[in-house]
Order: structure tokens, then sequence, then C-alpha cells
């Protein structure tokens, strides 16, 4: 797939350290996998110019997520450049309560490459509400993630949604196959 870059925006959702703690309950299946898609994807987007915004989840105190704590800070392997935009959210929506919209429409972007954390989460949230906003979605679909349930184990839910997204709200590339570089 190709982009044009003064209308796109690569949008990096939760990749933050809890989910990188193999002792932890919240450890992403294939992880460190997706962290390297990702890493590749940032690097990629930056050499073309094509702005990396980030969304960083918050929480209350004593959660896994709370501001200054370890598993909340985003991994180093990505961490953003000093002038990239960081959003913070409290919610799954990475568009609720933030200013994540109004950053977007200033800077006249139209189209949204989605990779992250946590796939049934805030990556399943944030796409459909982009789509709803009418923003051109693409999930990167081997570049989201989450952990297993009791009911369902992760490859599996991350099956279902890239069929879900790709079905109706976005279309589905594997990170390898997106060019930043391309005028078209």
């Amino acid at each position: 797939m190709t982009t044009k870059s003064g209308d796109t925006a690569l949008l990096i959702i939760d990749v933050q350290n809890v989910f990188f703690d193999k002792d932890g309950d919240d450890y992403a299946y294939c992880g460190d996998e997706i962290l390297s898609r990702i890493k590749g994807l940032i690097s990629r987007a930056r050499n073309a110019g094509v702005p990396v915004i980030y969304v960083q989840h918050d929480e209350d105190k004593g959660l896994p997520f709370e501001p200054g704590k370890p598993g909340w800070q985003i991994n180093p392997e990505i961490a953003p450049m000093k002038g990239e935009l960081v959003m913070h959210k409290r919610t799954p929506d990475s568009f609720y309560g933030t200013t994540l919209q109004a950053e977007l429409e200033s800077r006249g972007i139209r189209k949204l490459i989605i990779a992250g954390f946590q796939t049934e989460w805030c990556i399943d949230t944030t796409v459909r509400r982009a789509y709803s906003l009418e923003y051109e979605v693409m999930v990167v679909e081997d570049g989201h993630s989450t952990c297993n349930t009791r009911i369902l184990k992760a490859p599996q839910i991350i099956a279902h949604h890239n069929s879900i997204f790709g079905g109706r709200f976005a279309k589905l590339r594997n990170a390898k196959d997106i060019d930043f570089k391309s005028s078209k």
C-alpha cells in the first residue's frame, strides 16, 4: 500500500511497557515481534516525513497504566522523538476526551495507519471511531496484538478482529507492504 505523506499519519496506540513484562498478566502475544514491526514502520514513516502520533493510556493510581509508573511508559524501543505528538487517553477510544481529532484536522490528515495494543480494546474502538469520523483507516494486520483471555487465545482475537476490520472498517496491510514514500 502506498500513502501520500501530506494527508497521512501513523497512529501508534498504547505500546507501553506493561505489555512486555513477561512476568505480568498483561504480556502481549508476540509482543517483541509486533514491537519490531512497529519500530520499522516508525522509521519508514519518519524518513518519508509522515507524522507519527503516539497514544498513551492513563489509569488511576494503583492500576497498570498509572502515569509515571514503569509499565505506563512508552516502550523505549519506539520512544517518541522530540516534537512528536503524544496523546493521553483514559478510555479505549483514542478520540474520546482527547484533542486527537482537532490535531488531525489542523494537520490536514485524513488517512490513519493504526498499530499497537490491545486488539479488542483500544485498537478496535479507535478503528471504529475513526471510520465513523470518516477517516480512511488502514490497520497494520501484523502490527497489533493482545493478551490471552479466559475465553479466547490472543491469535483467535487478532484473527477475528482483522476479519471485522477488513470487512468494513479499514483496509488491512502487512507492515512490510506499507510504503510511506510514494506520492500516489
